[in-house]
């Protein structure tokens, strides 16, 4: 497919240095002459494209955020000022490298109409996937056939960092919809050549729907949203249903603590599968990408493998924008060195990764690559609850996950925010609302959960509500929704 079988093993110094000649390249020969909103930032900060070298001199250039996609009256189309957009007067003037091909190609070719063809193939926006709109409007990132070949490969080198044979059998269960999690995996099976069905998740057949595919089919892999995959799987249970077939479970679009992976496994064991490996991915809609796992111990993390050829990752300390060294907690930053159509230097995922980056080699496949890892946490999951008149509270959302996730007498769960009384001038309350497997010992379960989440949190819940699998199924709208809804904040803004 492409050189990952020797990229992922070279020395950290060769990496570095091809990162060094790619961001260099693509800065000069792509962003600066060709996207509207990187030619007009560094303009501004008087940056010119020669300045960045290396991979340190990043520091030089202002950070992208969510909100810089986000239309106004004044630019409704604003999304559009990152796609490249060369033309015959743009290579011109900001370009003389491109001039010099594009001189060449006039010549070689039958006229500027072929000329313009060619550039069509590379930069013509073609596809699309948004993101999912949870903390902002969605925001539409385009593909041109250079991104598409991209996700081919990207794709690949998901599938071999996760060990897939080429005899190998999927059934992908994300959400059908212009989403990264649900592509990425249909061009992965498409570039691995490997046989994977795509159902489009609940909404499109159903949970019985899609059981019975899945009996059909005889998977050894199975992909999907965290949430979603755990409601099927303990409704195949439920219909004493045997899943022997499967070895991999594959999660992606959402955190998996290791404790999930645990009561997975679990579930996967008593309906017959041995020695299943559960196995997490991390992507996000601007990255147009997902990266991987490699396959460990239920329970351990190998991190997320990356491509260093493809994009280069910082660790920043969210408060000041600081860089952070190696293993560092800290915000993620993500920087494009090989793409088309919608393209973002150094944008801020509003991800926090506790661990941050390691460039030690696997101790698992051994591969090179830098790794992230499995730690990260949305930062907007971080909320400031005002549980007295006097001061707040901040309070990592994401620990009430990992706590309720690894819980087996829990089924389903969701945290709501809401105030007093709905009285937006009171304190701050915390409801959780649960549903039971059966014979839970409930009055033991909620003293249990009370000193744990005390224990990591600092706060208590102000009331545990026992719901019907029914109930909590329509509340986290479970086939409904394209991520199962755990944290729901009522607190007006």
């Amino acid at each position: 497919m492409d050189n990952w079988k020797k990229l992922s093993f070279l020395p950290q110094k060769e990496l570095r240095e091809g990162q060094n000649n790619k961001l260099r390249s693509f800065i000069t020969a792509q962003l600066y002459p060709f996207s509207p909103y990187y030619r007009k930032l560094f303009d501004q900060h008087k940056i010119k494209p020669q300045y960045i070298k290396t991979v340190k001199d990043l520091k030089l250039i202002p950070f992208t955020k969510k909100e810089d996609f986000l239309p106004d009256d004044e630019h409704p189309n604003r999304f559009r000022d990152f796609i490249l957009q060369p033309d015959e007067s743009s290579i011109k003037k900001y370009q003389p490298k491109s001039k010099l091909i594009y001189l060449a190609l006039l010549k070689i070719s039958k006229g500027k109409e072929e000329v313009r063809e060619r550039l069509s193939k590379e930069y013509r926006p073609i596809f699309l996937t948004a993101t999912t709109g949870t903390t902002y409007e969605p925001v539409s990132f385009l593909y041109t056939r250079f991104d598409i070949n991209n996700l081919h490969i990207s794709g690949y080198r998901l599938l071999d960092v996760f060990g897939v044979q080429k005899d190998s059998r999927g059934v992908n269960l994300f959400p059908y919809a212009p989403h990264l999690a649900f592509w990425q995996t249909v061009f992965a099976a498409f570039a691995h050549n490997v046989f994977m069905l795509s159902t489009g998740g609940g909404k499109v057949m159903g949970t019985q729907g899609n059981i019975e595919a899945i009996l059909k089919v005889k998977p050894d892999i199975v992909i999907g949203v965290p949430g979603y995959l755990y409601h099927l799987l303990r409704s195949a249970r439920q219909m004493n249903k045997n899943l022997s077939f499967i070895k991999k479970i594959i999660l992606g679009a959402s955190a998996v603590p290791s404790g999930f992976k645990e009561k997975l496994s679990s579930m996967l064991v008593e309906m017959g599968a041995k020695g299943v490996q559960v196995i997490g991915t991390y992507g996000f809609t601007e990255a147009k990408c997902a990266w991987g796992e490699c396959p460990t111990d239920i329970g351990v993390s190998s991190g997320y493998h990356t491509y260093p050829d493809k994009e280069i990752f910082e660790v920043i300390d969210p408060a000041t924008g600081e860089v952070q060294g190696e293993g560092k907690d800290g915000e993620l930053v993500y920087t494009s060195i090989d793409s088309r159509g919608s393209c973002v230097l150094r944008y801020r995922t509003g991800d926090l990764v506790k661990g941050g980056i390691t460039y030690a080699p696997c101790p698992y496949c051994k591969r090179t690559v830098a790794r992230i890892s499995s730690g990260i946490y949305r930062a907007s999951n971080i909320k400031n609850l005002q549980l007295s008149k006097v001061k707040g509270t901040l309070v990592n959302l994401n620990n009430f996950g990992a706590i309720l996730e690894a819980e087996k007498g829990i089924e389903e769960w969701q945290i709501e925010l809401r105030k007093k009384d709905n009285d937006p001038y009171e304190v701050d309350e915390l409801l959780l609302y649960l549903s039971l497997s059966a014979n839970t010992d409930q009055e033991n379960l909620k003293k249990r959960l009370c000193d744990k989440i005390l224990s990591l949190t600092e706060i208590t819940p102000n009331e545990i509500i026992i719901l019907s699998h029914q109930e909590m199924l329509k509340q986290v709208e479970m086939e409904i929704s394209h991520k199962v809804k755990r944290f729901v904040d009522k607190r007006p803004v």
